[in-house]
């Protein structure tokens, strides 16, 4: 950084990747702004800047930039390689310490706390963001984890053995069952369920986790502000939700009678290989730290899919147009995978995207927000061809 630079970053003031300091902080506070940017976004802590925007400077630099790569090297857990660098300014010597974006998220101080950077401030992260922090980083998947009011008599062993024998080809003997639960990560070692578990094979998935579910509406208009005219809430494991979910879209659109030859045959408006992928694709790549249900919103002119979360790391919708293939829950992935209900090649959403071109010469659209991605297949004008 320059002299010229430091200035317009002086002007502009701190924000979530700047952060000043008037003189170098007490040992935790220093390895809590640097374990800030580094589970964050990376950034630039600025020693010797007043709160007002005054230059005071660094006394003893050689001092202080020891008890920096000490704090960064012996106080952060794991350690974070930071980049120190000074800039004169007019004869007074400002600090600048450069901290990466961390590879090895989470990070927390030698307390055993957790900090994330939140606009201009820092503060201490929740335990779901913690969580999202070792799932972005791929430490944990969050579908392998336990839950923990749960247990393996909670699980419907007659589906799981049906599950064994139609998609595995297996016939285990009894003694073998659990080894199969522990492999296949339905329990863990510990022999409780895990979050993909109980959503595929729970008696009563929402019992543990109330927002695994699909909320679907019908509304009869171009807009979410208009009132559903019919709304349910779609529950029970995976395979029962996609199930549901088809049968409820079915009442909504139409469909075309042909005779050819001496038997009528029926015509979905939107072909069903597009809504099971759609449908199939958020239940997979939701964010499941995140409370909140799948959306299927039917309105006059589109079928709109809101699934939780932001894309998962690298993944954008430039690159999901072309099979980039990221998972986020790789054995909730991997049953659906084995049932029959995905390919593993990350061709689902360029394949909708052919598909709605061809029978309907239009394009889904997709959208990404802080809080969610949202799939939109278009429909036939009025429902009719």
């Amino acid at each position: 950084m320059d002299k010229l630079e430091l200035k317009e970053r002086i002007l502009k003031g701190e924000n979530l990747h700047t952060e000043f300091k008037e003189s170098l902080p007490d040992n935790e506070t220093l390895a809590k702004s640097i374990v800030c940017f580094t589970n964050t976004d990376g950034g630039q802590l600025v020693i010797g800047i007043s709160d007002s925007g005054d230059i005071v400077g660094v006394g003893d630099l050689d001092e202080a930039m020891r008890k920096i790569d000490d704090i960064a090297f012996n106080r952060c857990e794991p350690s974070i390689g930071i980049l120190q660098e000074t800039v004169d300014m007019d004869g007074v010597i400002v600090l600048i310490i450069n901290i990466p974006k961390g590879e090895q998220r989470p990070y927390r101080t030698k307390s055993g706390k957790f900090y994330i950077r939140s606009g201009n401030r820092c503060r201490q992260a929740s335990w779901q963001e913690v969580r999202r922090l070792y799932q972005t980083s791929e430490s944990i998947f969050y579908d392998e984890n336990p839950i923990s009011k749960a247990s393996p008599g909670n699980l419907d062993m007659g589906y799981f053995r049906t599950f064994l024998e139609n998609c595995l080809d297996i016939s285990p003997e009894e003694s073998l069952i659990e080894n199969y639960l522990e492999n296949l990560k339905v329990i863990t070692h510990d022999k409780k369920p895990t979050l993909a578990g109980i959503l595929f094979f729970g008696e009563n998935p929402q019992r543990f986790i109330p927002y695994a579910k699909i909320i679907a509406a019908y509304i009869p208009g171009m807009d979410v502000s208009i009132p559903p005219f019919d709304r349910k809430d779609l529950e029970g494991k995976i395979s029962d939700i996609l199930e549901n979910s088809l049968k409820f879209l079915r009442l909504y659109l139409k469909e075309e009678h042909r005779i050819k030859g001496f038997e009528p045959e029926l015509y979905p408006e939107l072909p069903i290989e597009v809504l099971r992928e759609g449908i199939v694709n958020a239940i997979a790549h939701r964010d499941y730290t995140i409370s909140a249900s799948i959306r299927i919103f039917i309105f006059e002119d589109r079928i709109e899919i809101r699934t939780p979360g932001k894309l998962p790391n690298s993944v954008s919708i430039e690159n999901m147009r072309t099979s980039i293939h990221v998972l986020r829950n790789p054995i909730i992935y991997n049953f659906l995978n084995k049932m029959g209900m995905v390919t593993d090649v990350g061709s689902g959403v360029p394949r909708m995207i052919k598909i709605i071109r061809e029978r309907l010469n239009k394009e889904i659209k997709l959208n990404a927000t802080e809080t969610e991605f949202i799939l939109s297949i278009p429909r036939m004008q009025g429902g009719k061809r």
